[in-house]
């Protein structure tokens, strides 16, 4: 039997990514309920989340607002009349029988996400980003039974829907990066997977390569990491191919990913748009947005996140991936452009954050900006490393005492004696010390083993409590031996 071709070089991969962004807003899309997360179950509902009979959706302007901001964080065209629709289904956390969501008139259509700092052509085209609210939760228990939450009916979502024409899983994982990037920097969404305010939904083909047509789909629904979105993908991308190499004609099907066995589980054949008998939802008045109302809101979005990793590497000359890791959330970026424009040392700033900060937070305070020492008490730090009055040693013991107490450090180095030793004196006095200790070392050294020279100064730092002057240090102890 002949070897089977690589993958790549008989088929390419059509990849559509709809992602559900929940907007930061503190009360839900068509009702006064608060949007909170952990809430006991079913505390967070009123008849119109509900569903209940003669209870009528008022549409939340905040949460229009914040999908305004979206569409221009992401570059699409806000239209000036937007039309909400039923979309019909049965499941048991829909309590009205449908959702209201958007169809044929969505909020805006077009933009893009890009990819690549150094290349403005990598990018995804969006086909379209729309309102709609979100479902409850479906809790299924150890001993089998299913129960409903219903807290999150009714929690503002943007849709944001790409042109399929993401390549591979890894190119997949690349976009929703950047995507939920945007959001957090534009502020109108959290960008929380662990929380449900950022999901995903995947449509995988597989074609020949060279056609131009579209292969058989599959969706993949219960994406809630970056990892499972790239594994699921990867999974149904094996999946399909094999089908096609043994000639077996795949019907559309949605699957469900199953983080814990890491495969893929049927769910039901694939639902059209007609499965879902959309009509406009007669409760509610189009959203009719005027040129103005968009010009207003202009001012409201800061600079993005890929903008920023090129000024960053433009202005400060940082490598890209040191740019992009100071940019993954926008407190983060703006701790570092504050540091390094106090200490005079991008590259220095930037290298302290992510090796000595970094360390220090979770992911949570790195989004929140929650950092446990002031990017200018950072700067000032550097700065006392810098013109020598601390060794880096003792910078570092210093930072994580900072950590701690949140004191600046010219107050903790006055208080501590914590100056750098050059007094030449002591410093001469400390190496005898040390050499006097360690005869066995001394005789080696001058015998030529000259390795043992980085003990004995250790030894010496040791000795001063790590305030003696290296440079000094190493030429007393080079004289005494």
């Amino acid at each position: 039997m002949g070897q089977r071709e690589p993958l790549g070089a008989v088929f390419e991969t059509v990849i559509g990514l709809e992602v559900h962004a929940q907007l930061k807003t503190r009360s839900k899309l068509f009702c006064p309920c608060a949007v909170a997360f952990g809430r006991e179950p079913n505390t967070q509902v009123c008849p119109v989340c509900l569903g209940l009979p003669g209870a009528l959706p008022v549409v939340n302007r905040r949460a229009v607002e914040m999908a305004g901001l979206t569409a221009l964080a992401l570059g699409a065209e806000i239209l000036p009349f937007s039309v909400f629709a039923r979309k019909n289904y049965v499941y048991p956390d829909l309590p009205k029988g449908y959702q209201i969501s958007q169809y044929d008139r969505p909020f805006a259509r077009g933009g893009s996400v890009f990819l690549d700092p150094e290349d403005e052509s990598r990018a995804i085209p969006l086909s379209r980003i729309h309102l709609e609210e979100d479902a409850g939760k479906s809790i299924h228990t150890e001993e089998g039974r299913s129960l409903i939450d219903m807290n999150r009916c009714g929690v503002p979502l943007v849709e944001i829907v790409s042109e399929p024409k993401i390549g591979s899983p890894e190119e997949a994982h690349r976009y929703l990066t950047e995507l939920r990037k945007i959001l957090m920097y534009a502020g109108v969404s959290d960008g929380s997977m662990q929380e449900g305010s950022l999901r995903c939904d995947a449509n995988l083909s597989v074609r020949p390569r060279g056609s131009t047509g579209m292969g058989v789909r599959t969706e993949i629904k219960n994406l809630n990491s970056f990892r499972a979105v790239e594994r699921g993908l990867r999974a149904a991308l094996e999946r399909q191919a094999a089908a096609l190499h043994a000639g077996d004609t795949r019907v559309p099907e949605t699957v469900l990913w199953d983080a814990g066995s890491q495969r893929l589980v049927a769910m039901r054949a694939k639902e059209s748009a007609q499965d879902y008998r959309h009509f406009p939802e007669p409760d509610l008045f189009p959203l009719e947005i005027n040129g103005t109302w968009v010009e207003d809101r202009m001012p409201g979005i800061p600079e993005l996140p890929m903008p920023k990793v090129r000024r960053f590497m433009r202005e400060f000359h940082l490598p890209r991936r040191d740019a992009e890791i100071l940019t993954q959330s926008r407190p983060l970026a703006e701790y570092f452009e504050t540091c390094a424009r106090r200490c005079g040392d991008p590259k220095t700033a930037g290298h302290w954050i992510m090796t000595e900060l970094l360390h220090e937070v979770g992911e949570v305070d790195v989004s929140t900006g929650n950092f446990p020492v002031k990017a200018e008490d950072l700067a000032d730090l550097l700065n006392l490393i810098a013109d020598g009055t601390l060794s880096r040693r003792m910078g570092k013991d210093l930072f994580s005492r900072m950590a701690l107490t949140g004191l600046p450090p010219g107050d903790m180095v006055r208080s501590e004696g914590l100056v750098r030793l050059t007094d030449r004196t002591a410093l001469t006095e400390a190496a005898r010390r040390v050499m006097t200790q360690c005869p066995r070392e001394v005789e080696a050294f001058r015998a030529g083993n000259h390795s043992v020279f980085e003990y004995f100064m250790g030894q010496v730092m040791r000795e001063t409590g790590g305030r003696a002057d290296p440079v000094l240090a190493r030429r007393i102890l080079r004289d005494l031996l």
